[in-house]
């Protein structure tokens, strides 16, 4: 079986104790059998190092941590959500809200305590927000990172965590969260106590030759404007898009232009990736063929 190893940051990578190399962002590939069984661990500098077994009950149930991604051929391993090596209890800092008191500490991993008349609630946070600074905004707490932010409930529910920038703080909030597809598309949102006002979608560049196909299924996702992609008899389809490609997650690119691969969660840190194609017509898209 093919296996392509990733990791959200810099790791060395053994199998069965031998050094295969460093692994990031940037695929490393290897073909493993099942049957045999051989130990991956994950050793990214500062962190715990992420261990498991390449096999049947591996592929079937993966660790917290890992994400599985079967294509043809074969399965992509990513390894995400490290914990740091550190187990020293460290508080950040200490601030009280509107009659709510939030406390941001580092053990392992980053968690937000949230206190108030509904009672104490622990709320784990990715690291990017370690340096973030809260804030109200009406009745929901807010914490803004260096290029993210989240919105809480008093409750100690987590309603919104996304890469994105503040544009106004106040009884409104108004965002600008980055999608970070081929077009560059941005969803510049409203939001007042738990509802979303406004929301409008830009792009910042259009569609190479390329990246046409890809462009297009990643607007179907997102809820983009797809009538520059379709010819004008499809278009008269473009409704029941959605219904025919199904409730995908995300979109890969292929080294065949008109060939994408549709991401689809089969449960929990396991997903599957279909392939369609499309036909052009006229420099636009025709027919669309799951392979």
């Amino acid at each position: 079986m093919q296996v392509i190893f990733l990791a959200e940051k810099p790791c060395a990578l053994t199998v069965n104790g031998a050094y295969f190399g460093m692994v990031d962002g940037f695929e490393k590939r290897a073909e493993l059998d099942v049957k045999d069984g051989l130990f991956c661990e994950f050793l990214p500098p500062d962190h715990l190092p992420v261990r498991f077994r390449f096999d049947e009950d591996f592929l079937l149930s993966p660790p917290p941590q890992v994400d599985l991604y079967f294509f043809k051929g074969g399965v992509a391993v990513c390894c995400r959500d490290f914990v740091k090596s550190d187990p020293t209890l460290s508080v950040l800092w200490q601030e009280k809200l509107g009659g709510t008191l939030l406390t941001l500490c580092m053990q392992g991993r980053l968690q937000l305590n949230l206190e108030n008349e509904t009672g104490f609630h622990i709320i784990p946070l990715p690291e990017e927000l370690e340096s973030c600074k809260p804030f109200l905004s009406g009745e929901e707490i807010v914490l803004e990172g260096d290029g993210c932010f989240a919105v809480l409930s008093r409750a100690g529910k987590l309603l919104l965590l996304t890469e994105g920038t503040l544009l106004e703080r106040g009884e409104t909030l108004k965002a600008e969260i980055p999608f970070a597809d081929s077009m560059g598309h941005t969803a510049v949102i409203e939001r007042r106590d738990g509802k979303l006002l406004s929301c409008v979608i830009r792009s910042r560049f259009g569609p190479t030759e390329r990246t046409f196909a890809l462009a297009f299924f990643e607007s179907v996702l997102i809820g983009a404007d797809v009538s520059p992609f379709l010819t004008e008899t499809l278009m008269k389809k473009a409704g029941s898009l959605k219904k025919f490609l199904g409730k995908y997650t995300s979109v890969t690119l292929t080294d065949d232009p008109t060939l994408t691969g549709l991401v689809y969660e089969r449960k929990p840190h396991v997903f599957d990736v279909r392939y369609f194609r499309v036909t052009l017509d006229g420099g636009k898209i025709s027919n669309i063929i799951e392979e």
